[in-house]
Formats: structure tokens, sequence, C-alpha cells
């Protein structure tokens, strides 16, 4: 299938400021094409992306706007999972006949190993990384059939495309999905060998419209998985989750295909006490991952050696440093509003919430009656300050408790020093995302921990 890049025009639609298409842009030009990059930002926001690609070598660029003649002349696009499918340019490219496609597609066509894919709207990328991290550990265990594990997705910007040489068929590759790359898989028909959902709560709906929407992408990693009773298919759900016991109960009938549900019960006391991560969220987290490991025939034993050398993942519920006896957390990653309520119930000290940020258009209501119950004080930021103030007095909270800091992080911590005392915890926990303030989650916990290394 590689060669079918070979002298072709390949259009990479969307770089993207995370550099999500940094490796389409090279495996195209590896395979032989020339490759043009569009992205609607100017070349200084994407300089950190541009700076990867330093060999520019058959590699042309338009930066700053789209154009149709560019359009016109690809023979395949390879779309970025940020870049809606509405977008009129990719409904010019269709009503042009072009071959459109995506870095998830391509991999799936092409990787010869297994795929375990995990998706939902919290906790995903911790399970992903305690899924691979379960399943390396296997390979140490007399007769286990996998010979390296490989981990990638949406979890970082670990190139998919760039390795496929190097995977082989008795591997096994863990995935995390967004919703967004679910929606492309769904043009081709592709889905994972074996498939968990975290959760289900209302996210992105600046992009999918509707939670309907959004949980149809979701469920496209079920429904569209490949069902032969002589290699089944796993099927794994959250047993707490509304919306996935209902899926479980719809596919669990299925010919080829092996349905399970996960609780937070399923870990057992053993390995409770080993396991580093703070929380209930987290330990729903892990008994999805044993779901997934154990179906790939580790045993209890190699889990139990290795679960405690899981480090967690950076911006999730990540100590920065304690000082004078706070504890300073960077949860940058927690972008809706369930996954700060994960945050908080993590703790049973006092909590200091600096939340904020980008509107996506989702509900607060619920995190609002959590603050106002469970948070000593909010210091909030952002387009949605305002928001989040709001529900925190509607559900109860009180007007002094809450901080307004405006558009500055520094202010935000500042605030938060004061009103903290020993005992207590600071989460940097946003509910929202970071684009009205920063370029992105990552530059956004920097600027935090700057900020909290220097008190």
């Amino acid at each position: 299938m590689k060669q079918i890049y070979k002298n072709k025009t390949v259009l990479i639609f969307g770089l993207g400021r995370f550099g999500g298409g940094l490796d389409s842009t090279r495996f195209a030009r590896d395979c032989g094409a020339h490759v043009i990059v569009t992205d609607s930002l100017p070349e200084a926001k994407l300089s950190d992306a541009l700076k990867e690609l330093a060999d520019r070598n058959g590699i042309s660029y338009r930066l700053g706007s789209h154009d149709r003649s560019d359009f016109e002349k690809a023979d395949i696009i390879i779309v970025n999972p940020a870049v809606p499918p509405t977008h009129e340019m990719l409904t010019y490219a269709c009503s042009l006949g072009k071959v459109i496609t995506s870095q998830m597609e391509i991999f799936f066509a092409l990787c010869p190993a297994k795929i375990v894919g995990i998706t939902g709207a919290n906790g995903k990328s911790t399970t992903t990384a305690l899924t691979a991290h379960l399943l390396t550990g296997g390979i140490d265990q007399p007769g286990f059939p996998y010979r390296k594990v490989w981990l990638g997705g949406n979890i970082g910007n670990q190139p998919l495309l760039g390795v496929l040489d190097k995977i082989e068929k008795d591997d096994v590759v863990v995935l995390e999905i967004s919703s967004f790359q679910l929606e492309q898989l769904a043009n081709s028909g592709s889905a994972p060998h074996a498939s968990l959902l975290t959760n289900l709560a209302p996210n992105h709906l600046d992009r999918h419209g509707t939670y309907e929407n959004y949980c149809a992408a979701k469920e496209n990693i079920f429904r569209l998985q490949k069902l032969d009773p002589k290699d089944p298919a796993l099927s794994v759900f959250n047993a707490k989750d509304e919306i996935g016991l209902a899926w479980y109960e719809k596919y669990r009938n299925d010919a080829g295909r092996v349905c399970e549900l996960f609780r937070e019960e399923d870990v057992m006391p053993a390995m409770q006490k080993v396991f580093p991560l703070p929380g209930w969220a987290n330990r729903q987290n892990l008994a999805g991952a044993l779901h997934v490991a154990r179906f790939f025939g580790v045993k209890d034993e190699s889990i139990l050696k290795h679960l405690a050398d899981f480090k967690g993942l950076p911006h999730r519920l990540e100590l920065v440093r304690k000082v004078n006896g706070v504890g300073w957390y960077n949860d940058s990653i927690a972008t809706t509003p369930e996954s700060v309520i994960v945050a908080i119930d993590a703790f049973e000290c006092p909590r200091i919430i600096i939340a904020g940020g980008y509107d996506k258009k989702l509900p607060f209501d619920e995190l609002g009656r959590r603050i106002a119950k469970q948070a000593k004080a909010a210091v909030l930021i952002g387009v949605c300050a305002e928001k989040i103030k709001k529900a925190t007095l509607d559900g109860g909270g009180k007007p002094e408790m809450i901080h307004m800091a405006g558009n500055s992080m520094a202010e935000a911590v500042r605030i938060a020093a004061g009103l903290a005392a020993p005992g207590d915890v600071v989460l940097m926990s946003p509910a929202c995302a970071s684009y009205d303030m920063f370029e992105n989650f990552q530059h956004r916990a920097q600027v935090f921990r700057d900020l909290v290394n220097a008190l």
C-alpha cells in the first residue's frame, strides 16, 4: 500500500500546534511523494512543529491560509483529526473526487499487529499507558506470545506511521483514540481488535454539536470491530457508566466478540497496595487495563510485579512540588468538568481549585456543586471564569470562596498561595481548553510549573 504514495502529490491538511500532522508529513515524504503542507495558522504559530521538519526536501508549505489550487493538485489528502469534517475545503475536495484519508486510517490499513484501542471522556490516557505497561510486563512470562508492545495515538506525538516498518505481526499496539480519530476511522470501517471505553460525559460539543453525536463517534470503536469466532474481538465497558452499560447489553451476544465489564472493585487489595496513583478514578483506570492485559494472557503475578513501577503521566494529577506543607498539582489535561470532579475526589484534604479557560460549550452545573461542597476555594481564570463562578454560586457556594484572577495564571497562583495552609492541596485543574490564554495544555502546564517552582 505504501507504493501508492510514490510520485503522488500528497496534501497534509493541518500540521497543527501539537504537530499532529508531522507523522503523516514524514511518512508521505519517505514514501516518495511530493508533499504539500497547508495550515490556516501562520508560520509563527507553528514554529515548534516546523522545527521538527528541519529537513524540508520534498515538502512545500502554504501557511496562514488554504488555497483551492493545492487541493486541486493533490492526489491524496491526509487530514489532521483537528480539521472538522464539515470544513469547506474538505467539502470542495470531496466534490473533486479526491482520495481523503487520515493518519489513523493509514495506520490501521498497514499495521500487521493486533491493536488495542482505548477511548472515553476521562481517564483514557492513563488507562492506555497502564494497559501498555501491564502488557509489556507480560513479555517476561514464559510462553507469552507477544514480542513487543507499542504505545501511541492521541496520548502524545509518538509517531505511528514512522514506526510501521518496525512493528511485527506478533507485537501489540496500544492506542488512545479520540472521538475525532474515531470519526475518521469510520470512513474506512476500521476498529481495534480490543476496544475499551473508560466512561462518557459531554465533551467537544463545539465540534460534534450534540452529546448524541459525540457518543456516536465513540461507539464506532465497538460498532466496527471485526468479529471472528476463531479469534474473538474484545469489548470492555465501564459497569458504572450508564451508556457503557447500555452498549454492553447491546453487543454482549454477538458471535465473535468477548464483552466484559470493569469495576473499581476488580482491583485486588494486593494490587491497590502497590498501585502508586491516588483516587478511585485511577483504580477504575487500572480495572479496565486489567481486563485487557488478562485477555492477552498477562498473569496476575506479572501484574503485581510490575504495577508499582508505573509512573503517572505528565499533566494528570502531577505533583509539581510541596511548599510549606502545601501540595501543588498540575492537572492541565483536565479539560472537562467531569475530569476536574475526578481530581477533586482524589483528595480528602482541603482543596483550592484553579480553573477556567476556553469555552467548549460544556455545562458546569455539577462541577459548580462539587466545588461548593468540597473545595476550600476556587480561583478562576479565562473566558469561562464567570460561568464557573455562577455554577458554583448556584450550587450553594459562598461568594467569599470565589476569587477571580482575570487572564493571569500568575495572579491565580499568587491568590492560591495566599489562601493555602499546611495540609492543603492546590489543584490547577481547569475544566476547559487552553486556547484563550495559552498555545496548548502543555504550555499552560509549563507556565503553572514555572510559577510554582518560583514560590
